[in-house]
């Protein structure tokens, strides 16, 4: 059978829902600590982690994240060890919803909260090049497809 994805992409995929989840993870923590993460590069940290826009019904949009890359990084080991099609169905379905949210979470700092909290826009980087990884996985099954039926 061959693989749904080469591991390479699985191993990319891996690696970058890792580090969303540590970043996210902080974020989560500092939240439930009540300590404002320190922003050394930019200014905004505090604005953005405190604001109304941190949290949704309660739960902090951080803790959400880490929950997004934990699903995407258990997908990942899966799809290395044993490819199956329900994991990279689910990766198929999460990043795009994931890369969303972050453009909405971008989109409020820069222009609502007019603040930066450099944590978040490394998440929003790693949820970009999750969404180029896909993209590209995407292309290749389409590319290998055509090859098929040529």
């Amino acid at each position: 059978m061959q693989s749904i994805i080469p591991k390479k992409l699985g191993l990319y995929f891996l690696i970058l829902s890792f580090l969303g989840f540590i970043d996210a993870s902080y974020l989560s923590i500092e939240h439930f600590l009540g300590k404002i993460p320190p922003c050394s590069l930019v200014k905004g940290c505090e604005i953005v982690t405190t604001s109304s826009y941190s949290v949704i019904a309660g739960v902090p949009v951080a803790l959400m994240g880490a929950i997004y890359y934990l699903i995407i990084f258990l997908c990942s080991v899966a799809l290395i060890t044993n490819p199956k099609v329900l994991f990279y169905r689910i990766i198929k379905i999460l990043i795009p919803i994931g890369f969303i949210s972050s453009l909405y979470f971008v989109y409020v700092q820069i222009e609502i909260l007019k603040a930066i909290c450099l944590y978040c826009m490394f998440s929003a980087f790693t949820s970009l090049l999750l969404v180029s990884g896909l993209i590209f996985t995407l292309y290749r099954k389409h590319q290998l497809r055509k090859q098929a039926l040529s």
